[in-house]
């Protein structure tokens, strides 16, 4: 693989970015999800038992046993590292000498703490997945604060080889849950028809894809299949057209669920990750820039040759496999293309058995040759002290990609019980000591499709009298039937999240919901503005309901009229059941519940902190509330991408002058060389006419000396005569 130090650079910038996005999206939801008067409070989880700071982090490692310390309460100290993440990550943004490698470390703390206590609703797999990515960017970035330089190590290329095998493992597992789940709408190849309506929060273009024909939905279907489960193997290939193929198409994949549904920063984190199957070759392509490694034509032909027809056979063995495993068929008559599961669950079942343990020895393989390639580099280092000291770091990041890549084995292979079996004890004793700190984890994203018949949905009614009813309007869930499905990416709101899990099931099964009802019923403006950021559109923001209830309700898509134009509403539904009975203050049901799940407060109530820090923070949240999330996320993502676009710009205006300049003094030089020579040939020519008069002039001399000679012999002759 080539030169790798533009997609490095590209991707640490990319996670600084989505490290702000997660920070700030996390930050203006914490007083309603976490605050003292929030839906599960955080100080709920840290028991302050009196133990020593150390025991206590290696308990639960967060930050947040530091708040007392600092006369924080636990909202306000949570409060504190968000916006510290934030600030921090934004500078690391608009600063590529803050994208350190200790400046990513303070970001996946910082991170990890808020992870600790946030329960369910920061139970998600991007989560797991930013922070794991978060680690793997403390040992890719560079030590810059520390040693003043960005220089490319030799090692760099060994721990970015890291993301492209998370990037695998993300994909290929993603891909095979599908089929091991047995879920009938994956094996039928019928998912896509139930996606668009049935994800959390779909988009606009949601409604226009569930529109499309069941064959191109099921034709759908099979290309995830094929991205997700072939097309990773390609990450690890030599050839690096198949690598760009492979990035393409996942490319093509993320894009295509960016607009369709809203999974806050997962598909851009996943896009980022795709980086790692880029090389600086390819990156000056985007650029415009003139390659300076080299091209094919540098190559032999005959292995040229070779490499083509290595990709040709790739594509045909591919695209074949794909026609028989999934019986494609072209019906002309009908212009449509049929397509079937052509494998039974026992043969796929022996397929992962087959293929887990070699997926590992590929990884093995791939790795090994990173090493050995870093190796050879920092042996033909010239200096001597720089080889040792280029060996030293080639040592100990080399032992930690090792480390992480035998620790990845264990929640990789838990896809196929056989293959986890086999692996070494101590690598399973290893990933129990840091499964606490995220540092890896397991993947299987829609491992069933849901809602198969209907999309359900949980709708708030409140009451004043108890005879008139209003829904309660989340800002970004299904509930109007008439309103529009929002654009929310990159934010993610946890509470509209978690209302589409609870409608899976009873409400037993999500006890934060009668903490939810409970909240509402006193009128706590922190939980309100989850539901509404603009309280006036709040039904009850002048007077707390008396009673809530919530029943559940399927809802579908509404298709076109006959006519081909398009529903006045988005959505259809029809009642299902009641999901919570009704409730007020003092309710015997509503005590029972809270009592049950332990949400009822009896610790003594803290005291606010009147700390400058406390003031400060305070402050803040004074200055962004009322602002929705989303508004605040693309604003600063549109300042921080201008300014360095601007910078771009800048350095390259900059390098632009620089190149005239020396252009210019080219020029110059070559001007007073082209003088000088034309100087020189002047005196020349000089020289040589001076030389020709000088020997004009002994010609002539000769001449007179001659007839001077002649003269005195014809003297001589007249005196003898």
């Amino acid at each position: 693989m080539g030169e790798t130090i533009l997609p490095r650079r590209l991707f640490l910038w990319c996670m600084a970015l989505i490290y702000m996005v997660a920070f700030v999206s996390l930050y203006v939801q914490i007083p309603g999800l976490y605050g003292n008067d929030g839906l599960l409070p955080a100080r709920w989880q840290l028991r302050y038992t009196g133990k020593p700071l150390l025991e206590q982090l290696l308990t639960s490692p967060t930050l947040l046993w530091l708040g007392p310390r600092l006369g924080l309460d636990t909202q306000t100290a949570m409060e504190l590292l968000c916006l510290t993440g934030a600030a921090l990550s934004l500078a690391a943004t608009l600063l590529e000498p803050l994208r350190d490698s200790l400046v990513f470390f303070c970001l996946w703390a910082l991170y990890l703490s808020m992870y600790q206590v946030g329960q369910v609703f920061l139970y998600f797999q991007w989560d797991n997945l930013l922070l794991e990515t978060g680690f793997l960017c403390i040992l890719v970035a560079p030590l810059t604060l520390i040693r003043g330089s960005r220089a490319v190590r030799e090692h760099d290329s060994v721990t970015f080889w890291l993301i492209r095998w998370l990037l695998f493992r993300l994909m290929f597992a993603s891909g095979v849950v599908k089929l091991t789940s047995r879920c009938p709408t994956w094996w039928g190849l019928t998912a896509l028809t139930y996606h668009y309506e049935t994800q959390c929060i779909p988009t606009p273009l949601a409604w226009f894809a569930h529109q499309l024909p069941v064959w191109w939905q099921k034709l759908s279907v099979v290309a995830t299949f094929v991205i997700e489960i072939p097309v990773p193997f390609l990450f690890f290939s030599p050839l690096r057209r198949l690598r760009l193929a492979a990035f393409y198409m996942q490319l093509l994949l993320q894009v295509l669920i960016i607009l369709s549904g809203n999974y806050n920063f997962f598909n851009l984190l996943t896009v980022t990750l795709c980086l790692s199957l880029l090389d600086d070759r390819h990156v000056n392509f985007w650029l415009r820039k003139a390659d300076k490694s080299g091209d094919e034509s540098n190559d032999s032909k005959l292995l040229l040759w070779l490499s083509r027809l290595v990709e040709l056979l790739v594509w045909t063995l591919m695209i074949f496999g794909t026609i028989i495993c999934f019986d494609l068929q072209v019906d002309s008559d009908k212009n449509t293309v049929s397509s079937r599961t052509a494998f039974t669950y026992h043969q796929f079942n022996q397929f992962l058995k087959t293929v887990t343990i070699p997926c590992i020895w590929i990884g093995v393989l791939s790795l090994t040759w990173e090493l050995v390639a870093s190796m050879f580099r920092c042996a033909c280092i010239s200096s001597s002290l720089k080889r040792f000291w280029g060996m030293i770091q080639w040592t100990m990041f080399g032992a930690a990609a090792v480390s992480m890549f035998a620790v990845s084995l264990v929640p990789f292979s838990f896809i196929e019980y056989e293959s986890h079996s086999r692996l070494w004890p101590g690598v399973r004793q290893a990933y129990g000591l840091v499964d606490r700190y995220q540092l890896v984890n397991s993947y299987g994203l829609f491992r069933r499709m849901t809602g198969v018949g209907g999309r359900p949905e949980v709708v708030i009614e409140g009451s004043i009298d108890g005879n008139t009813w209003t829904e309660i309007e989340f800002m970004y869930k299904p509930g109007n039937v008439s309103a529009s499905p929002p654009v929310v990416t990159p934010h993610q709101p946890r509470l509209d999240w978690q209302m589409w899990f609870a409608a899976l099931g009873p409400q037993t099964q999500s006890p934060w919901f009668t903490s939810l009802m409970y909240r509402l019923l006193q009128g706590k403006r922190e939980v309100i503005e989850l539901i509404q950021t603009d309280v006036s559109k709040y039904p009850f923001h002048e007077e707390p309901p008396t009673y809530l209830r919530a029943h559940r309700y399927r809802y579908w898509f509404t298709e076109p009229k006959a006519d081909g134009s398009f529903p006045e509403r988005w959505w259809r539904r029809v009642y299902d059941e009641e999901f919570y009975p009704r409730v007020h203050l003092g309710n015997t049901f509503l005590e029972g519940m809270l009592t049950q799940f332990g949400l009822k407060d009896k610790s003594a109530s803290r005291q606010v902190s009147n700390t400058a820090v406390a003031q400060a923070v305070r402050w803040v949240r004074a200055q962004v509330r009322g602002v929705p999330a989303l508004t605040l996320i693309w604003t600063l993502i549109a300042c921080s991408s201008t300014f360095c676009l601007l910078q771009g710009l800048r350095g390259k205006t900059r390098h632009a002058e620089q190149t005239a300049v020396t252009n210019k003094v080219d020029d110059l030089h070559e001007g007073g060389d082209e003088s000088l020579s034309d100087h020189s040939e002047e005196k020349q020519a000089e020289q040589d006419e001076s030389e020709k008069n000088t020997e004009d002039e002994e010609e002539e001399n000769e001449q007179k000396a001659v007839s001077e000679h002649e003269d005195e012999d014809d003297d001589e002759e007249v005196e003898e005569r």
